[in-house]
């Protein structure tokens, strides 16, 4: 397996490209939009220079690393000769069941098609195609390059394998990958949504402030990051959204989402990628000034 490629060139999709691409892969990264690809590959070679200057790699590995990325606007150019297809899209059920028929229909019936969805039912996804025993859940952790954990997760359908394959290559993309059944929310969001969202119940019912929940948390549980701020990180509508497949899923009020993230996303404050969440982000990335409340 040399050839890969990765449907969806934003935070995920461009964090599984750059790991592949430097572990010797060749990928193809697609895109419907020239300027997600073009943004997607600066990201890359910004987080490429930020190690080269830390000494972890060299020029040679960073150049090696861009020239093993070819991009592509168009699902049909991108998938030809590919071994294995990652998707990192939008965290929408209609829309990955959409790219996974088409992808059935396109690449050659050896090809394992994988996603990178953080809740969605594999079972489901898989059933669009006529390959459901070589679908699987590939389910990466944000920063991708950094972070060790890799969840696989096996549909009702996926082969031995399939899941052995998987399981073997991410080993060798230095990765730990950990073999997980397919239910909402899979083992990772299954437990971290819900401390989020009481999180959020905390401040929405008044017993504290942004900066004091996540300073216990922090302090008191020695989190690297607040649960507010990382909601914040990870974005609140991605947040809401999983939340939502896991209400879906088990009907149980313990995953309904808080009012107050509800009414957050509606108004556009999606955390870091809108420039306000939980704290403001208007001058940078950092988590420096409380943001309004919409409670």
């Amino acid at each position: 397996m040399k050839n890969i490629a990765v449907i969806g060139a934003g935070t995920m999709g461009n964090g599984i490209a750059h790991v592949f691409a430097q572990n010797g892969y060749h990928i193809n990264l697609i895109d419907i939009s020239q300027a997600s690809l073009d943004k997607g590959v600066a990201a890359i070679a910004k987080n490429l220079d930020r190690m080269v200057s830390k000494e972890i790699i060299s020029e040679k590995d960073k150049s090696d690393t861009l020239g093993n990325i070819e991009t592509h606007v168009s699902i049909s150019s991108g998938i030809q000769d590919v071994q294995l297809v990652v998707e990192a899209a939008t965290e929408n059920i209609d829309l990955k069941l959409k790219i996974f028929k088409e992808l059935d229909e396109l690449c050659a019936t050896e090809t394992i098609l994988a996603t990178n969805t953080s809740s969605i039912s594999i079972t489901r996804i898989a059933a669009v195609t006529q390959r459901p025993e070589k679908v699987i859940g590939m389910h990466f952790m944000n920063p991708v390059p950094i972070m060790k954990l890799v969840e696989i997760i096996r549909g009702y359908s996926t082969s031995d394998e399939t899941t052995q394959v998987i399981m073997e290559l991410s080993e060798k993309l230095g990765k730990t990958p950990t073999e997980v059944n397919d239910y909402p929310g899979f083992v990772a969001n299954r437990i971290l949504m819900p401390m989020l969202n009481e999180a959020i119940e905390t401040l929405y019912n008044g017993v504290a402030g942004v900066q004091e929940i996540d300073t216990v948390m922090k302090l008191g549980m020695a989190h690297p990051m607040g649960p507010l701020q990382l909601a914040d990180f990870i974005g609140l509508d991605v947040c809401l959204s999983i939340l939502n497949v896991m209400y879906d899923g088990f009907k149980n009020p313990k995953y309904a989402p808080c009012p107050l993230l509800v009414n957050m996303v509606m108004a556009g404050k999606l955390g870091v990628k809108s420039g306000e969440g939980f704290y403001d982000y208007s001058e940078s990335r950092k988590a420096e000034k409380v943001a309004a409340q919409f409670n």
